[in-house]
């Protein structure tokens, strides 16, 4: 039997490759007929209105200097994030979720990991919150590896305590900065105190995880969270072009980065270089960030702004990507390896997935031409890392068709235990 509709608040920020995932879950609910408002920022306005949402704009800027790629300094990460992206904004997300929340009468708040003052304003109203994660998930689980560093999962005492030392610092790193101001906005609106940035995610009444629970790793996830699959969008910049198949015979190699800026244009111009020295075709995709003219293309290969990366991903047969987490899910469904360069953010914890999994290889970011190619001759001439990548994308098309996202989305009733995990 079909769910009621409902009306929907989404809080949203733009932290770039997470906007096709998150706007998506916007259009399917405005598809099947749900009302749907969305503060997000002004990056994001037009998209939101084209997927079908009442936009509306926070009143906080993010902030626009934010050099994420830039630092090296732990410390000065988590310092940085928490001021740009989550204590910062937090009393301002607070003050707009509330007057959007009188205004629309939601059924359910939706936020995203960066607005965490939207989740306080719910609770605040005693509204029920979910929280969205467009990527592997991101707080920390007993028995799996922290997030951040690429860990691969180690079993028995040592990978215990390694977990769990590793655990206890990031979450300390981020507490730091975060956990006082958040702590105060909390206290404003007649709430109290946590002690982990993390507690704040925790009171959702889901925390909906936007990847395949087969791509995961292991672990003992709260009673809270479900893993309804990926959302393969193309962002709308991509979604508008054309994908024109570069000419000749050889394999299609697809080049896929960052969307955002990461100061790799060197990085991909050592990738063009490579697929110069080999019998493929290169299409190079260099996004927003990096003006496609920068690269200087041997004759195989072709560098565009963009492309749509569901159709280029049909003709191709093999991805070089950053590993954000919506490539690495396109490629996959696709049935396709990938050789992965992560830069930051998510990357490693996606290529050491991808690696363990057996769908591809890592090399690092700062790796020579030569090493390059050797990693793409690699993936393409060894039939098990298609192998791999099938099975995964399996896995994802049964999510994608499923109706994982919406049972949670559309029926409001209270979180009982876990469903599917992995």
């Amino acid at each position: 039997m079909r769910s009621p509709l409902h009306r929907y608040l989404f809080a949203l920020a733009d932290g770039g490759g997470t906007v096709p995932a998150e706007l998506g879950v916007v259009r399917r609910l405005v598809a099947r007929g749900h009302h749907v408002s969305a503060l997000v920022d002004a990056s994001m306005a037009d998209e939101a209105r084209v997927a079908g949402a009442s936009v509306h704009v926070w009143s906080t800027r993010p902030g626009e200097d934010f050099r994420d790629w830039a630092i090296r300094n732990p410390l000065e990460l988590a310092k940085s994030m928490s001021e740009h992206y989550l204590a910062g904004p937090a009393r301002g997300h607070a003050a707009d979720t509330l007057t959007a929340v009188d205004a629309t009468r939601p059924d359910l708040v939706v936020a995203t990991f960066f607005t965490l003052g939207a989740m306080i304003a719910a609770e605040a109203r005693e509204l029920p919150f979910d929280v969205l994660m467009p990527n592997v998930y991101i707080a920390p689980v007993p028995g799996r590896p922290p997030g951040g560093a690429g860990m691969t999962p180690m079993r028995g005492p040592v990978g215990v305590m390694r977990d769990r030392m590793a655990g206890s610092a990031a979450t300390r790193l981020l507490d730091r900065h975060t956990v006082e101001p958040l702590n105060a906005v909390r206290a404003k609106h007649g709430l109290g105190p946590i002690e982990h940035v993390w507690q704040q995610i925790h009171h959702a009444r889901r925390e909906l995880v936007l990847t395949t629970a087969e791509f995961e790793f292991a672990g003992e996830y709260p009673p809270n969270v479900r893993f309804v699959g990926p959302i393969l969008d193309d962002p709308g910049w991509a979604a508008m072009s054309t994908f024109v198949e570069p000419a000749g015979d050889g394999p299609l190699v697809l080049v896929a980065m960052s969307s955002t800026f990461q100061n790799h244009a060197d990085c991909l111009q050592r990738i063009a270089d490579a697929l110069g020295t080999l019998p493929v075709r290169g299409l190079v995709t260099t996004g927003p960030a990096i003006p496609p003219e920068l690269i200087e293309a041997p004759e195989n290969v072709v560098v565009v702004a963009s492309a749509p990366h569901v159709e280029a991903m049909r003709h191709a047969s093999l991805v070089v990507t950053h590993g954000g987490h919506g490539t690495v899910m396109k490629a996959l469904a696709a049935g396709l390896p990938l050789v992965v360069l992560h830069h930051g953010r998510d990357q490693a914890d996606n290529a050491v997935r991808v690696t363990k999994r057996g769908a591809g290889v890592a090399v690092p970011r700062r790796a020579q031409a030569d090493d390059i190619a050797a990693a793409v001759e690699k993936v393409l001439g060894r039939e098990q890392y298609r192998q791999a990548a099938a099975r995964l994308g399996e896995a994802i098309e049964r999510d994608v068709t499923g109706t994982a996202l919406f049972d949670e989305l559309e029926h409001l009733e209270p979180v009982t235990t876990a469903r599917r995990s992995p």
